[in-house]
């Protein structure tokens, strides 16, 4: 009789991994694979403490400690040694399954790996009936929850109670949602996928240990890692998974509030008031764990042909040879080898099938950025061309030169991301057997480098988003001088004058005062500086502005500059450097003005942005990009042929989005509003500095300087004669001209003035410039 295949499944705080590890230590030997590196450390260490290190080995892409003689194996799922008998095996969350980059690993173990004496199989019921289906002989055991799970209303962002994470999808969102809480309560720890089990495990400790109150995260959070929740806030129920947005699956969600509560004790679930109420089945669905059930796994040919990369390719895409299982198409190492087939050099050198091996070994070098960038695919040519040639694996001084570049713990947040993204690539190219002389030097090595920039990152997140008695109140400066900020930004010391903030950059006042005077409002510059910087990330819209250069005013001083970007108008947005602004807090500043100018922009040519957005036919759809290369506004000349392909109900369609067919123009008229036109001046001087837009705004204006028909368009403006024309004064006055002239009588000179704000006297010169009586009427 085979041994028995044990399905353990259930809700989140089951006690199914505890089961698991106690289950596992029961028998002789054992291995268990986790889903993540951070988790599989984490139980590693558990059995270590009750075990010994002689007893347990770990073994993870990154990272392998075996002793001479373990009896238990902790592993990720991907680096389980299949072909190690042990008596006891299990494969925690194995609803990963159904995951489109991961599941075939996943689909793989559920279908062939086993214990010699136990299998146990952990996860969400919603696998239930496709198990049966995988494992025909398989013995379900149910575990409830052991604390319940209850739905709360929403509340503030603010008001989140303490012990509490709020979730969010994207990193702009977690920064910005940890730059509130530090304005509110002092700060928060972050979790998201980008950081490093050490940086993670720093956070959650600062978290655990009280030194803050709330943990913000992404998704994340959802797979098994063991905090003091009482309450889980989701800010969002939309997600990007790689391939687009898409909404969150109620038993994703249920994965996700699950981890509020621990062991006996209750947690409660719910959304902050800017996502609003959760919809009551979703509430339902979560409170009595109710989910669709998993109905397909994806799934990976396992007997692969490595006789030529085409071959190699054909055995990937073979169909499966069950209804319930999908082929993977989305995983990054099938990507990879797709694109370096294309490579020239590459394909001359996997011509044996050993080199086809080491290609598709090249392959599932993990990019820890998860972007699947040229620059990876460029490596991954590398080091199969290098260890294609060599035969002692990869030149030291080759690897040296990639490694000693990351050994940096200076930039930002960004900067050490990237950093520890790509030193955890190094890392595991260290543990790929062959490839590398001296291969415990170098796992030593990048693995020093790895926990320099993680303590560093952490460092950086503590001081960006978590400030130990946090007030916008400016604080005493030292030596016993009392500084004082006032809201034009000067700085007094003991009442008097020092020096004022322009934004964040310290100026002196007229005059000369003494050296230790402007060194201690310097001091108390840098003392309130933590201050300003909530003062400006929290400040209203209307604190700020914009001048026609392209500047970022905040109370009326220059904080920031708009940049040239990819298209009119999408300008980069950076915020001025100062002696003051680190790099951290000079982001923050950043991404406040990058929010209030998106802001800023949808208010006043939000009618261009919603014809952009709105579902439209070809033709209707190439107008609209055209109006918006020109900002809302462009010569009817140049559209003859858009214009001619348009059908009625495209007409109809733009009309209602608000698209005029002048008569020399199509404009959105909204576009042409005060506030439009000075932003569209600005984006035109951003981008076109060298020949700066006029000022804008009303109906006619003398022309100054040389013609630049693009420029005017971008504005708004036609030039006729010497005069520069807004187009919809423009529009009207030929409205009013052009029927008279064809009916041959005289157009109305004053009408057309006032239309114009002109001298009468200068109508008949701009008629004649405009040469009304020979255009042809609109279609």
């Amino acid at each position: 009789m085979p041994p028995p295949v044990v399905g353990l499944l259930g809700p989140t705080n089951t006690g199914k991994t505890f089961l698991a590890l106690e289950r596992m230590q029961e028998h002789a030997t054992g291995m268990i694979g986790f889903p993540l590196r951070l988790l599989a450390r984490e139980n590693y260490d558990r059995l270590v403490r009750a075990r010994g290190a002689d007893a347990v080995a770990l073994v993870t892409g990154e990272e392998r400690i075996v002793p001479p003689h373990p009896r238990y194996w902790v592993c990720t799922v991907e680096a389980m040694p299949t072909d190690l008998e042990v008596d006891f095996l299990a494969v925690d969350e194995v609803q990963l399954a159904a995951d489109r980059e991961r599941g075939h690993v996943f689909t793989d173990r559920i279908l062939h790996a086993r214990g010699r004496e136990e299998t146990m199989l952990l996860g969400s019921d919603t696998m239930r009936p496709l198990l049966r289906r995988m494992v025909p002989r398989l013995e379900l055991v149910s575990r409830p929850r052991l604390s319940t799970l209850r739905h709360v209303p929403a509340r503030r962002l603010e008001r989140t109670p303490r012990r509490s994470a709020l979730v969010v999808f994207s990193l702009p969102e977690l920064y910005a949602v940890a730059e509130r809480l530090r304005g509110e309560t002092g700060g928060a720890a972050l979790v998201f996928g980008a950081l490093s089990p050490r940086t993670r495990n720093a956070q959650v400790e600062m978290y655990q240990a009280g030194e803050v109150d709330h943990l913000v995260a992404t998704d994340a959070i959802g797979m098994g890692l063991n905090l003091d929740l009482d309450h889980v806030a989701f800010t969002a129920l939309v997600k990007h998974d790689g391939v687009g947005p898409r909404r969150l699956k109620p038993a994703e969600v249920g994965q996700i509030a699950g981890r509020a509560g621990r062991h006996v004790r209750d947690g409660t679930f719910g959304a902050t008031t800017d996502l609003g109420e959760l919809p009551p089945e979703l509430v339902s669905a979560v409170e009595e764990h109710r989910f669709e059930p998993v109905v397909s796994a994806q799934w990976r040919n396992p007997r692969l042909s490595f006789q030529s990369i085409e071959a190699l390719l054909e055995s990937l895409n073979r169909r499966p040879p069950q209804p319930w299982l999908v082929r993977a198409r989305h995983a990054d190492d099938q990507q990879a080898l797709e694109t370096l087939r294309r490579d020239p050099e590459v394909a001359a050198l996997a011509r044996r099938p050993e080199d086809v091996r080491l290609l598709w070994d090249v392959c599932q070098v993990p990019d820890f950025r998860n972007v699947m960038t040229e620059a990876h695919t460029r490596l991954l040519s590398q080091l199969f061309g290098l260890l294609v040639r060599g035969d002692a694996g990869l030149p030291a001084d080759w690897v040296d030169r990639q490694v000693r570049r990351l050994d940096d713990v200076l930039g930002d947040t960004h900067a050490l991301l990237e950093r520890i993204a790509a030193i955890r690539t190094w890392t595991y190219v260290s543990h790929r057997p062959g490839w590398l002389a001296d291969a415990a030097t170098w796992q030593a090595r990048t693995r020093q480098i790895e926990d320099r920039l993680s303590d560093a990152l952490h460092e950086r997140l503590r001081e960006e988003f978590v400030t130990r008695g946090a007030s916008v109140a400016v604080r005493v400066a030292a030596d016993g001088l009392v500084s004082g900020i006032a809201a034009d930004g000067t700085i007094e010391i003991q009442g008097v004058p020092a020096a004022r903030l322009v934004g964040f950059r310290l100026e002196a006042l007229p005059g000369e005062s003494s050296r230790a005077l402007k060194a201690a409002a310097n001091r108390a510059a840098r003392e309130g500086l933590d201050a300003r910087v909530v003062e400006l990330v929290e400040a209203p819209e209307d604190a700020f502005a914009l001048t026609i250069d392209g500047m970022l005013l905040w109370r009326g001083d220059p904080v920031g500059r708009a940049l040239p970007g990819e298209r009119l108008l999408a300008p980069q947005v950076e915020a001025l450097a100062t002696d003051l602004l680190d790099p951290p807090r000079r982001e923050r500043v950043r991404r406040r003005l990058a929010g209030w100018f998106a802001g800023h922009q949808r208010r006043a040519l939000g009618p261009l942005l919603d014809a952009l957005e709105a579902p439209l036919e070809p033709a209707a759809r190439g107008l609209v990009y055209t109006l918006a290369e020109t900002l809302g506004s462009a010569p009817r000349r140049g559209l003859r042929t858009s214009i001619d392909a348009l059908s009625r109900g495209d007409r109809q369609q733009l009309a209602r989005l608000g698209v005029t067919l002048g008569w020399r123009h199509v404009f959105l008229r909204a576009t042409l509003a005060p506030e439009a036109l000075r932003l569209r001046a600005a984006l035109w001087n951003v981008r076109q500095p060298q020949t700066p837009a006029p000022a804008v705004g009303p109906p006619s204006m003398g022309a100054p300087g040389a013609s630049d028909p693009r420029r005017d368009a971008a504005c708004g403006y036609e030039r006729v004669a010497e005069l520069l024309l807004r187009i919809d004064a423009l529009e009207e006055a030929i409205g009013l001209a052009q029927p008279r002239l064809r009916a041959g009588q005289p157009a109305p000179p004053a009408r057309i003035a006032r239309a114009l704000h002109c001298d009468p006297d200068s109508v008949p010169a701009l008629l004649a410039a405009l040469r009304l009586a020979g255009d042809r009427a609109r279609r």
